[in-house]
């Protein structure tokens, strides 16, 4: 970090953050509206019928990404964290366009209410869903912080970005399984 920034160049600016929540806020809102109020184009499901698939790979890469950036910053390894974590951003963008693609043509996925993995599967989905709400102004505020060198707080926030991403991660992939196994 250079010598000649100010402390007060290296606040993080409320504009940026209440920006990020605001872009998030409207993220989750066009979800909610896939969700609840838009008709799916193809309810058949003959067009791209591959996408869940599609995202739960995406979602198995970034979980792979973000675990590498974690083992790379824990050795000190600030180039390949970088990297690793760019990579984690980028498979999560790409599924988050595959996820909302997938829902303006599908529509929700089904589970079977009397599977006896009901109970567990909605508690899963549910938790997947309330964290995914979370996980996105989280990680976009951790990027904004390292792109602009704010480090000490991008280690700050991190620590709580890291558990949520991987989670959400995680369980995006258990959840395609259940879906998958439960038709």
């Amino acid at each position: 970090m250079s010598s000649t920034l100010k402390p007060s160049s290296l606040r993080t600016p409320a504009s940026a953050v209440i920006g990020i929540l605001v872009l998030s806020a409207m993220a989750s809102a066009l979800i909610c509206w896939l969700v609840y109020y838009h008709a799916p184009t193809d309810v058949a499901g003959t067009h791209l019928h591959s996408l869940p698939l599609v995202n739960a790979i995406l979602n198995a890469l970034a979980t792979l990404a973000i675990v590498t950036g974690y083992v790379e910053i824990r050795r000190r390894r600030v180039l390949e964290h970088r990297a690793s974590m760019l990579f984690a951003f980028f498979f999560s963008s790409i599924f988050l366009v595959s996820y909302l693609v997938n829902f303006a043509l599908h529509g929700e996925t089904k589970f079977n209410r009397l599977s006896p993995w009901w109970p567990f599967y909605w508690k899963l989905l549910a938790s997947h869903i309330v964290l995914s709400i979370v996980a996105l102004p989280l990680i976009l505020i951790t990027f904004f912080l390292s792109l602009t060198g704010r480090f000490p707080v991008h280690r700050k926030v991190a620590r709580w970005t890291l558990p949520i991403w991987l989670y959400v991660s995680v369980t995006g992939v258990v959840v395609y399984v259940m879906q998958a196994a439960c038709r």
